[in-house]
């Protein structure tokens, strides 16, 4: 059951991150013009970074004295998953034909919700599973407080 609990607190937290994410990502592209993947590399380090706290203090309750070691932990497991969103994106724009960045739309919901922002909440479901993972097994370790 610690598994499941910290799993769902691991949830909580990379939903706020994905608050973050989202918010920088659409002010990245839709204010700046950014490149699809340079914004979404960006928002992505700015939620990584968030998610670090948010995990150390409540996640994972950590008591690391060495936080910058801690925090490199964790930023290099959020650098691979930033790879691995990046490559479930780059492959899902390749994969659906008419989804390109010059096709400009793509489902038609209540609202108009672009592409690029369906492909990056997939990349969200999957990179998610690999982060939990990646921080209980190396950044947070030898962590054995109870959630």
């Amino acid at each position: 059951m610690n598994l499941i609990w910290k799993f769902i607190k691991f949830g909580i937290v990379g939903f706020s991150g994905m608050i973050v994410d989202y918010g920088f990502l659409i002010l990245f592209v839709e204010v700046f013009h950014w490149p699809d993947l340079v914004a979404n590399a960006c928002s992505f380090t700015l939620a990584a970074s968030s998610n670090y706290l948010f995990n150390r203090i409540w996640t994972f309750r950590s008591h690391e004295k060495q936080v910058g070691k801690e925090y490199l932990k964790f930023f290099l497991v959020s650098l691979v998953g930033l790879g691995i969103s990046t490559l479930t994106i780059y492959l899902l724009e390749l994969a659906l034909p008419g989804w390109s960045v010059e096709a400009g739309q793509g489902f038609h919901f209540v609202i108009f919700i672009k592409y690029f922002y369906v492909l990056k909440f997939i990349s969200i479901v999957i990179t998610t599973v690999w982060n939990f993972f990646g921080n209980l097994l190396f950044t947070f370790r030898n962590n054995n407080t109870p959630a």
